[in-house]
This record gives C-alpha cells, sequence and structure tokens, in this order.
C-alpha cells in the first residue's frame, strides 16, 4: 500500500495534491482543521498551531499505520499561513508565535515523529516540504513568513544529511511551487501597498493570468515524486520542470 500524509489537505495545493494522488490510487490521510467534501481521502481534523494536539494526534495515526502492509509512505508538510503582512515591528507578538508554528515547529514535529515511527521500515520514506521562493528572496512585509520558509529549506538539508547516513533513511526534499492561485494570492492582493510594497507584482500576475493552478502544482508535484527526479536534500522550483 503506498502511503501518503498531507497537512493542510482540506484547501488549495493541499487539497489537490489529496485528490491526485487518489486518482493514483494512494492512500490518502490529510490532517486540517476543516473536513471537507474529498472522496476516498481519510481526513483528520486537527489544529496544526497547537503543540500538544498536533503531537498526540499525527502520533496516533502514526500508531495505526503501523498496522498495514506499506510499500510507500510519504508525509507532506504543506499548511501553512501568510500571517499579518506588514512591516515585523506592526505584527502582534500571538501572530509571530503562530506563524512560526504553523510554518515551522510543527513540520518539525511531524517530521521527527514521522521519522521515529518508519525507522523499521526498508520501503520507500521521504518528507516533501512545500517551502517558497521567499526563503531566499526578502519581501518587505513577509518578515515572519520569509523566515519560517528559509528554516523549512535548512529542515530539509539538515534531515537529509542526518538520513544519508543511515541504510533505510527518509528522503528529504523541499519544493517551491511558484505563485499559486489560491486563497493566500487572494490574501494578498487585498494588502494596502503601504504594508507590502511588491503588491502590484501579484495583482499584475493575476490580471495576466500568469498564476498556476493547484492542480498544476500537484500533478508536477506527482511526477517529481513518482519519477524519482530528486537527490536527497533537493530544493527545487517546480518552474525548472
Amino acid at each position: 500500500m503506498n502511503i501518503i500524509i498531507i497537512t493542510g489537505g482540506s484547501k488549495g495545493i493541499g487539497k489537490a495534491l489529496a485528490e491526485k494522488y487518489v486518482q493514483e490510487n494512494y492512500k490518502v490521510y490529510s490532517l486540517s482543521r476543516s473536513i471537507v467534501d474529498l472522496k476516498n481521502v481519510t481526513q483528520v481534523s486537527v489544529d496544526l498551531s497547537d503543540i500538544k494536539a498536533t503531537h498526540n494526534t499525527f502520533k496516533m495515526l502514526l500508531d495505526e499505520l503501523k498496522k498495514l502492509e506499506i510499500s510507500s509512505i510519504t508525509l507532506v508538510n504543506n499548511a501553512g499561513r501568510l500571517g499579518n503582512i506588514t512591516n515585523l515591528e506592526n505584527i502582534p507578538s500571538e501572530d509571530i508565535a503562530k506563524s512560526i508554528q504553523l510554518n515551522t515547529t510543527s513540520p518539525l514535529i511531524l517530521s521527527s515523529l514521522f521519522i521515529e515511527a518508519t525507522q523499521q521500515l526498508t520501503c520507500k520514506k521521504q518528507i516533501i516540504s512545500i517551502s517558497s521562493g521567499a526563503a531566499i528572496k526578502p519581501y518587505e512585509g513577509w518578515s515572519v513568513y520569509c523566515t519560517s520558509k528559509a528554516a523549512i529549506d535548512m529542515m530539509t538539508k539538515t534531515i537529509a544529511a542526518e538520513q544519508n547516513e543511515l541504510e533505510h533513511g527518509v528522503k528529504c526534499n523541499a519544493i517551491y511551487p511558484g505563485v499559486v492561485d489560491t486563497n493566500m494570492q487572494t490574501h494578498i492582493r487585498s494588502t494596502d501597498e503601504k504594508d507590502f510594497k511588491n503588491l502590484q507584482r501579484f495583482v499584475n500576475l493575476k490580471e495576466n493570468d500568469q498564476l498556476y493552478t493547484s492542480e498544476y502544482v500537484a500533478e508536477t508535484i506527482f511526477t517529481i515524486d513518482t519519477q524519482s527526479k530528486l537527490k536527497n536534500g533537493d530544493i527545487v522550483d517546480i518552474r525548472e520542470f
């Protein structure tokens, strides 16, 4: 059985990934706050910005999966939030903490639990994290988001270095999905230009029909994954494929 666990599988890229992998006969699990209409996807309701709930819920799921005959297993760290778009000094402490928790701390916790739970498996095991070009390009108004995505890239490289030493280690990669037509983009375009100087670029991308669809991104990630196009630790932009 091929298993994939996707965080934030109720909307955007996560939902498109869930639908794509179901079509390809994977056993798909979605971890997100919302339960939506997703056929043949096992949806687990959890607030990934709550550390204890994240740990306990994922641990329970992994314990259940140990009973199955697994031929491959993948964790996709997809859930994330942009948070308040404005200069850092204008962002409330609670909003900073919530973004870092969801974008960075939860992926670290989930990855840790995933690696520990799958240690005895000799099949294909991997972690794919949805990162962003914001990990390497600073955007004024996105200080927290950029920081959290840079952390995801370093998490990817470090896990890969650790797991490379092992005979049946976990493969770890990060993918930049490009600019995708999701709720996050709607949020960006509704920002005041005084809080986000790059606003017009994103408005233009929408107006010129230059945004990727979530479905296109999911198709591309599936191809990258199943055709083994990446070495352990690779961080890639889907525009390269």
